[in-house]
């Protein structure tokens, strides 16, 4: 699963929260705690703008050490890893579709971040783009 690096700086009376990967999650609270929950919220958002506008999101860079990172549930980082392959290999969702031998729409859900998928759906979208998903336990 990704997890991205976060960074807090003293900022007034409270806490900025930055990514360097992702600029456009950017965020504050009070406390460190609040703003690194504050963080979560702005990062799966920010997930949202790279699928709308159809853009690569950028993988997370190694944390340093004793850096707090923010980690993306399982079902995104999938969902991220589709959409990033898509866009190497230019392939639209019709023409993974065709590949899939379902509708568009249907491929539209396996690629929206609020759709429950199986993974065994974003494992056939894999194949059909000529790649495995692979799962391991740490």
């Amino acid at each position: 699963m990704f997890k991205y690096p976060l960074t807090l700086t003293a900022d007034g009376p409270g806490w900025l929260a930055t990514f360097a990967d992702i600029p456009e999650a950017l965020t504050s609270g009070p406390t460190q705690d609040d703003a690194i929950e504050m963080a979560r919220d702005a990062l799966e958002t920010a997930m949202d703008f790279y699928f709308e506008d159809g853009r690569a999101v950028p993988p997370p860079s190694k944390a340093k050490r004793g850096q707090p990172t923010i980690e993306l549930p399982a079902s995104t980082t999938a969902k991220i890893l589709l959409l990033n392959e898509m866009l190497a290999q230019k392939v639209k969702p019709a023409d993974l579709a065709r590949r899939l031998g379902t509708r568009p729409q249907d491929v539209n859900r396996i690629v929206d971040l609020h759709h429950p998928t199986k993974i065994d759906t974003l494992a056939l979208a894999f194949q059909a783009l000529g790649k495995n998903l692979t799962l391991s336990v740490t």
